[in-house]
């Protein structure tokens, strides 16, 4: 936690002639896109990984007609198929599980009061007057709705919000599930039908996450999140249908 903490206190040192006050703030922000640009690969791969899923959608379609209801043999029949073609189906995954421990590094620095057995002077940093380490409810306690603090949690919840509305009109067009007929339909098929209906709304739970974590850790969700619109919007941009849940979540 020691070293993380100076990291940041390192990049703050170099953005301040910049950002003055803020510069902690933009230090968060310039970590972030540089967890992003590590990560950059991996989503790449899921995007190759999902045009190859998309390429073998035919095969797996006659596989289910060969297999009909016999699931076992279709399930081990599909292992076959992806570990023949190399083709994972949990590539999608990857991008977001390797960004957790960053997140959860930038929650614990900015939610402890000691580091190394010091005081966390990061805490006493600020984005606007409002402090890193707080959260919206002591905004909202300290001046109020429309108080300096509250305005800067106002500000995310616009960005937020608008690359939600972004992502929701996206994945509503692009994301489709083959028909099942209602009549012996598998739980898998139901389960991706489910899946494929509360896809468009996942975005909107990141205000959830604004308003209840530290101010430091909502700048890196909020940077996150932009940067995935983006990510996804060019990498996925030839395959209409095509946009899988784990990508969606990134």
């Amino acid at each position: 936690m020691s070293v993380f903490a100076h990291l940041v206190e390192h990049l703050a040192d170099l953005l301040q002639p910049l950002f003055h006050a803020s510069a902690t703030a933009a230090a968060i922000v310039l970590f972030t896109a540089l967890v992003r640009l590590l990560v950059h690969p991996l989503s790449r791969a899921a995007a190759r990984g999902q045009r190859a899923r998309a390429a073998l959608q035919p095969r797996i379609t006659e596989l289910k007609k060969k297999h009909g209801k016999d699931r076992e043999s279709f399930q081990k029949a599909l292992m076959e198929l992806h570990a023949e073609e190399k083709v994972s189906p949990l590539s999608g995954c990857l991008p977001s599980l390797f960004q957790m421990p960053a997140f959860f590094l930038l929650y614990h620095l900015f939610s402890s009061s000691a580091i190394g057995g010091e005081a966390n002077t990061l805490l006493g940093h600020k984005l606007f007057g409002a402090p890193l380490g707080g959260r919206w409810a002591d905004a909202l306690g300290g001046g109020g709705l429309f108080g300096p603090a509250s305005l800067v949690y106002l500000g995310l919840f616009a960005v937020v919000t608008a690359v939600a509305c972004f992502n929701y009109v996206r994945t509503k067009r692009t994301t489709t599930v083959a028909p099942v007929a209602a009549e012996g339909q598998s739980e898998q098929a139901a389960a991706l039908a489910s899946v494929a209906k509360i896809m468009p709304f996942m975005s909107f739970f990141t205000l959830f996450t604004v308003a209840v974590v530290p101010l430091a850790a909502a700048l890196y969700v909020v940077t996150s999140a932009t940067w995935s619109a983006v990510e996804r919007a060019v990498l996925y941009r030839d395959m209409p249908g095509a946009v899988p849940a784990a990508a969606a979540l990134a």
